[in-house]
């Protein structure tokens, strides 16, 4: 049995795991935000980085990558390294994977995509909804071991450049502000 893993963020530029094909496509009904809390990879627990999560939202596609995995074992050492690495993710959801805006019938079913749900009784670290200039002056400031908060936003924006037809504006407003707070002296 073949698996898909769908990165919406870090996935896209850094997988980490040995696939066999990727395709690009995006999921419908969703939009990618910067409203999860990072204290492993892109923050510390006394100074979260933000990364980026699913939030449903009616007539949206996020765009991404979706990796093809065909062997078991592939598969097995793919789960258990997704596992820890998206361990602050609390949710998986198997969703549908389109290739054209136009169709109706996706490409691909059951892409297995990590969620951090809104919950903050069973997600300690999602932070929510800021204004682009509270989450931009947060990714500034923010370092982890992965590195500057700031490079994740700007890998991720380089990625997104790439997909042809994919716009994420709150990727693009949040990285002109976050390049805006840069050129500016901030005390830290």
């Amino acid at each position: 049995m073949v698996m898909w893993v769908f990165g919406y963020g870090s996935l896209i530029w850094k997988p980490g795991f040995h696939y066999d094909d990727c395709l690009v496509g995006f999921i419908k009904g969703y939009r990618r935000v910067f409203y999860q809390g990072s204290t492993d990879h892109r923050g510390t627990p006394e100074f979260p980085g933000r990364t980026v999560t699913l939030e449903p939202a009616d007539g949206e596609v996020c765009w991404g990558i979706a990796y093809k995995i065909t062997k078991k074992e592939d598969q097995e050492v793919a789960i258990t390294y997704l596992e820890v690495r998206e361990k602050q993710y609390d949710k998986k959801a198997y969703l549908d994977l389109f290739t054209d805006l136009k169709a109706s019938t996706p490409a691909v079913s059951d892409v297995l995509v990590y969620v951090a749900s809104p919950d903050k009784t069973i997600n300690k670290n999602y932070l929510g909804p800021a204004s682009i200039e509270e989450i931009a002056s947060q990714i500034v400031r923010a370092e982890g071991p992965s590195g500057p908060n700031r490079d994740y936003l700007f890998q991720l924006e380089k990625a997104l450049g790439l997909i042809v037809g994919c716009e994420d504006k709150h990727v693009t407003d949040l990285a002109k502000e976050v390049r805006r707070i840069i050129g500016e002296t901030i005390p830290i």
